[in-house]
């Protein structure tokens, strides 16, 4: 019987605690919810703007021995990441994540130079 009376009482003031949350409940319509699944962003949110992928993939690829591959992959990269490391190595590839983690899906090797 104790134990069900402290089972009541915890119910109790879970739900006062919950009640007397200062969050605010956020409601979405399916359609924003839909949008924000396909593009990974809220309707709320400014799009980012476009990044000039060619001019920074051949100031990437200035140095590279293979320089019109590295362009290729490069643009190819950033057109989907909308993003390109600066610099010419390879350790600033973590400041843009989405283009340091693509990969070939066929070798497994880093696709993004």
């Amino acid at each position: 019987m104790a134990m069900a009376m402290a089972y009541l009482l915890l119910l109790v003031v879970d739900a006062a605690a919950a009640a007397a949350s200062s969050e605010p409940q956020l409601i979405f319509n399916s359609k924003e919810v839909q949008v924000q699944r396909e593009t990974g962003r809220s309707l709320l949110q400014a799009p980012n703007p476009k990044m000039d992928c060619p001019g920074t993939c051949f100031g990437r690829c200035g140095n590279n021995w293979k320089n019109e591959m590295c362009n290729k992959m490069c643009n190819v990269c950033c057109n989907r990441c909308n993003c390109v490391p600066p610099g010419t190595g390879q350790d600033t590839r973590h400041l843009c994540p989405c283009y340091d983690t693509m990969v070939n899906p066929h070798t497994g090797k880093l696709k993004c130079p």
